[in-house]
């Protein structure tokens, strides 16, 4: 479902009734020639709060140019949704919970001294938004082994492409540019690491959800893989809607939709799957082997090629594909995508994808409650 949102609103649509709560005051707002001054206000949880189990937004209270060429106050709201409504975000939102999140989040808003109507939120512009899931693993597998697989995929040399949570014990990946992120990560695993020091985990407000640490100790075959796809920009959400023939207003309201969230979650995972090679998951149980069983299923390649292909399976055998096109960087890039080319062309008989649990959890896209699962793997 949702995880994060960034929410809008527009001088006319919220109040604030205690400005000494932002920082600095946000006394400002009351005069006019304040507004051109670039101040910006802001109020979030303190790590005690936080610690205490209290969840409130990201605030921040600033003034923008309008396109009348007027500067007028803005809010910009940031949260986790499953954060605000049940204290972590293991457990999953569902379509019917919208109008108790909105409820819920009109007090929070009040008590840091914003006043908003329901509808004002339903209805507020999204410029930002993470969609995510909890992939459940039940069978002994870990998210090591998965983010492993992950990682060999072909990403693209013009994102940047962070190894070094990978590095950190191998339990995130992430694939990153200035307008989304796709990123991996062993669930529990981080919380572990939030019990060292909050700068280490990758979840943001990680204190809220230390009390969960001994909940795991007891579990048994239970580990979670989280994917999120974070969408940073406004214009990103647009051109991705439009790719995927998405029509839906960039509001709150009409993007707290489990079948949005679904279809990019399973977007992304196909374009990783489909430049995965395919040349990885071929277990050969020889050289002999594995050149019979090219020959014979592609009988169309010649020599040159499939001298392309074995040596490219030995190459994968040491390092990425990204790996090795760093490492050929110098040499033409035509000859580059020509070996590719031909290794898309190729046809192996594997019995089934190393994702393909991920990829039927988000068809089935369940929503996960911690407790409950807890409780059926006690049984």
């Amino acid at each position: 479902m949702i995880d994060t949102v960034v929410l809008i609103l527009t001088k006319d649509k919220f109040h604030i009734s205690s400005r000494e709560k932002f920082r600095p005051n946000a006394h400002w707002i009351q005069n006019k020639a304040d507004w051109f001054k670039g101040i910006c206000s802001k109020q979030n949880a303190l790590k005690r709060e936080l610690r205490s189990g209290i969840y409130k937004p990201y605030l921040t209270l600033s003034s923008r140019l309008t396109p009348s060429r007027q500067f007028e106050p803005m809010l910009k709201i940031e949260l986790s949704l499953p954060k605000l409504m049940f204290g972590n975000n293991f457990d999953e939102l569902q379509y019917k919970d919208f109008k108790s999140l909105i409820a819920k989040l009109q007090i929070v808003l009040e008590q840091m001294g914003v006043i908003v109507s329901t509808e004002a939120l339903a209805h507020a512009p999204v410029s930002a938004i993470h969609y995510s899931k909890n992939i459940v693993l039940t069978d002994g597998t870990i998210p090591y082994s998965y983010i492993k697989k992950i990682k060999e995929a072909n990403s693209s040399l013009l994102l940047d492409t962070n190894q070094t949570d990978y590095r950190n014990d191998g339990h995130c990946y992430k694939w990153h540019c200035n307008t989304y992120e796709v990123l991996f990560y062993d669930k529990i695993k981080d919380l572990e690491k939030a019990m060292q020091s909050s700068k280490r985990a990758i979840e943001k407000d990680s204190e809220l959800q230390l009390n969960m640490f001994d909940t795991f100790k007891q579990r048994h075959k239970l580990e979670i893989l989280r994917m999120e796809v974070r969408l940073n920009k406004r214009q990103k959400i647009q051109q991705l809607f439009k790719k995927l023939k998405i029509r839906s207003d960039l509001t709150f309201q009409k993007m707290f939709k489990p079948a949005i969230s679904k279809k990019i979650l399973l977007h992304y995972l196909d374009e990783i799957e489909k430049k995965r090679p395919l040349l990885l998951d071929f277990r050969k149980i020889s050289t002999k082997s594995f050149l019979g069983e090219l020959i014979f299923n592609n009988p169309k390649l010649g020599a040159s090629q499939v001298f392309q292909v074995l040596g490219l399976k030995f190459a994968l055998e040491i390092a990425t594909l990204r790996e090795l096109r760093n490492l050929l960087s110098h040499c033409n890039k035509r000859s580059w995508y020509r070996v590719m080319a031909t290794f898309k062309k190729i046809k192996l008989p594997i019995p089934a994808s190393p994702l393909k649990v991920i990829k039927e959890q988000l068809l089935k896209f369940k929503p996960l409650r911690i407790k409950q699962q807890l409780e059926t793997q006690g049984k």
